[in-house]
């Protein structure tokens, strides 16, 4: 920053050196060498958070690059008031333009005559002219404080009152910058509020300590903006409930090492937790389990965006039912919730009272307490809003705030990648319903019942199938397979490998060459891409089978007698990875009675668990369950990975039963 003119040099120190790389509007507009109009909060909000998460007020800037042909020396940006849902005007956007054009080539005609026009210096604050005093005899008469202040912070004018109450002289005040008159005005609690009043046309009220000695009394302190500066009233207040300058509790300092050393751990741990959560419901505990007690809140609800209406989709805290009438809103209510999203700013109220007077009529959950409502807008677009209560009156630091503000940021673009994430899965298990079988062939002798469930852990949806043909030879044909991976890519291969098997069992094929054939199509479609698959071609007459295997788990046989075995058929290897692979065939034999189970490993397979061990627990429960009806017998066996609620593996089982009569 170069020059600075209107605003207090000390206030924005932050911002006057910046990395044109960084997600700024004015790094943005050197950069690409074009405009940046933002015409209000939610404007600003939605292209640059990062900007609204250090200054969370209302006000309009407009960034010009300063360019003379090739050469480019900065950025002009003006602040002015803003103007919700009025874009900056042609002839305003004209006359930056050409502000910015005149400047270029003053510039470049200084470089071209040897001056060094680069600035490394802290920038030239310009001065402005001091408030007029006209009013000077009305105000002494006030027993309130009145000070006249400019746009660089500096005081013009203080009333008798004034220099009672604060025990300067009015040469002690006047021609003085405000918070080195009075510094604990400068203290970092307050900062927050003098900057928003220099940017915003909003008054700011708040109440502060007046001294460093806490046994003095608390005063009122109200900033009231105008064309030429800022009003400044104090007067005396009573001691509130709570610190405005705390962070979490009455009483606790800010801008200890401690309070910003949490300040940096508290986004990086959400950060790293909100990586690890895929679904909607992850994200809203993940930020129920890190958020609420980082800041010691007790109430958490999330609502999320969908046609223009802001939908319940976690809460925890509030009294039961209590937020069943903010369910469906539509954005065009005035709620506090509604608002911050629609502006983009986040909105802190230090006790209901201030909720109560900033939404006359709004239903209250409690009487007592702070609640603070956080805009969910990822990558510009809107997600929803996230409403943080305490039950207890507190201030919301500036640090305090601006972390707040980035961590919604998080769970908006966390929100955002749950969202895209299920209905991916939406669309994979649907794909995956519509490739399986919708019903299993009914043959005399033989009984089929099949079980299909969907992962738990992330809602992923896998490639296993299963599938009973019934061969032109009479013949019936077993198949169970699992595709590598996970979602749309997997459920996809998965259909095209049904096919293929079905097409190569009804064309009469043997079982080896239809394991052959099945390899080398898969080969053919994905390089990449490999399956496991078992196939059983059984006689219903006679119960004699043939069995293949392509690095598929072991089939398990329950004999008529109750003894249950895990078959060892020697398999190749799995699908699609080797052209040339071979896969023996085995002879079997189902009498009746017999009950063959195939399975994939999602059945049997635990993370840190040895999958022998899975599959010994299968073995021992189908030994254990009754031979009929087989559907028991398969609820059974799929019943205890049913349960399991985090399950990173879909399961697919596939029974078949000699029967005793037709």
């Amino acid at each position: 920053m170069a020059v600075l003119a209107g605003l207090p040099g000390q206030l924005f120190r932050p911002w006057w050196r910046m990395h044109v790389n960084r997600p700024y509007p004015v790094a943005e507009s050197y950069r690409s060498g074009q405009s940046v109009h933002l015409h209000d909060g939610e404007a600003s909000m939605r292209r640059f958070p990062q900007l609204m998460a250090g200054l969370p007020f209302t006000f309009a800037s407009l960034y010009e690059p300063v360019t003379a042909g090739p050469e480019r020396f900065g950025v002009l940006l003006v602040m002015r008031p803003a103007t919700p849902g009025v874009p900056v005007g042609t002839e305003d956007r004209e006359r930056l333009r050409r502000a910015a054009d005149r400047l270029a080539w003053d510039l470049a005609a200084l470089a071209a005559d040897g001056e060094r026009v680069s600035w490394n210096a802290d920038p030239i604050c310009l001065p402005s002219p001091m408030a007029p005093g006209d009013a000077r005899e009305a105000l002494d008469h006030l027993a309130q404080a009145v000070l006249s202040v400019d746009r660089q912070g500096r005081i013009g004018f203080a009333n008798t009152a004034a220099q009672e109450l604060l025990g300067l002289g009015e040469s002690l005040l006047r021609g003085r910058v405000l918070w080195e008159a009075l510094p604990w005005l400068g203290h970092p609690a307050y900062e927050d509020h003098l900057r928003a009043v220099f940017l915003s046309v909003e008054p700011v009220h708040f109440a502060a300590r007046g001294t460093i000695d806490p046994e003095r009394e608390w005063l009122s302190v109200g900033l009231l903006p105008g064309p030429g500066g800022v009003t400044v009233t104090i007067g005396t207040a009573e001691k509130p409930a709570y610190a405005p300058e705390s962070v979490a509790s009455p009483g606790s300092g800010l801008g200890s090492p401690a309070d910003r050393a949490a300040a940096l751990y508290r986004p990086v741990a959400l950060a790293i937790a909100l990586t690890e959560a895929v679904t909607a419901r992850q994200v809203s505990a993940v930020v129920t389990d890190e958020l609420l007690p980082a800041f010691g809140g007790r109430q958490l609800a999330i609502y999320l965006l969908d046609e223009r209406h802001l939908y319940l989709a976690w809460e925890t805290g509030f009294p039961s039912g209590f937020l069943d009438r903010f369910d469906g809103v539509s954005l065009d209510i005035r709620l506090p919730g509604v608002e911050t999203l629609t502006s983009g700013r986040p909105m802190f109220f230090e006790s209901m009272q201030h909720l109560a007077a900033a939404y006359p009529g709004i239903p209250m959950d409690a009487d007592v307490g702070a609640r603070a409502f956080l805009p969910l807008i990822a990558s510009g677009r809107p997600v929803g809003s996230c409403i943080l209560g305490f039950d207890a009156p507190r201030g919301f630091s500036p640090e305090e705030r601006t972390v707040l503000t980035a961590l919604a940021g998080l769970i908006a673009q966390a929100l955002e990648r749950a969202r895209r994430y299920d209905n991916e899965a939406a669309l994979a298990r649907g794909l995956q319903a519509a490739l399986l079988p919708h019903r299993l062939p009914v043959l005399a002798n033989v009984a089929t019942v099949a079980r299909y469930l969907p992962g738990t852990d992330g809602m992923d949806v896998g490639g296993d199938w299963y599938d009973v043909i019934v061969t032109r030879a009479g013949l019936l044909a077993l198949v169970i397979g699992d595709v590598q991976g996970h979602g749309v890519s997997a459920a996809a291969t998965m259909g095209q490998l049904r096919s293929a098997v079905r097409a190569f069992a009804l064309s009469g094929n043997t079982p080896e060459e239809v394991m052959r054939g099945t390899n080398q199509l898969l080969i053919d479609l994905d390089p990449g891409q490999f399956a496991s698959c078992c196939y059983v071609v059984l006689d219903p007459e006679s119960g004699r089978a043939l069995a293949v295997r392509a690095g598929h788990p072991q089939p398990l046989l329950r004999h008529a007698d109750g003894r249950t075995e895990v078959l060892d058929l020697p398999g190749g290897v799995v699908l699609g990875i080797d052209a040339g692979g071979e896969y023996p065939v085995t002879e079997l034999l189902l009498e009746p009675g017999a009950v063959l189970a195939l399975y994939t490993d999602g059945l049997v397979e635990t993370p840190g668990t040895d999958i022998d061990a899975g599959v010994e627990r299968l073995r021992a429960a189908l030994a254990a369950a009754r031979p009929s009806p087989l559907t028991e017998t398969a609820d059974r066996l799929v019943g205890e990975a049913g349960s399991t609620a985090d399950r990173p593996d879909d399961i697919a089982l596939l029974l078949a039963s000699r029967t005793k009569s037709p």
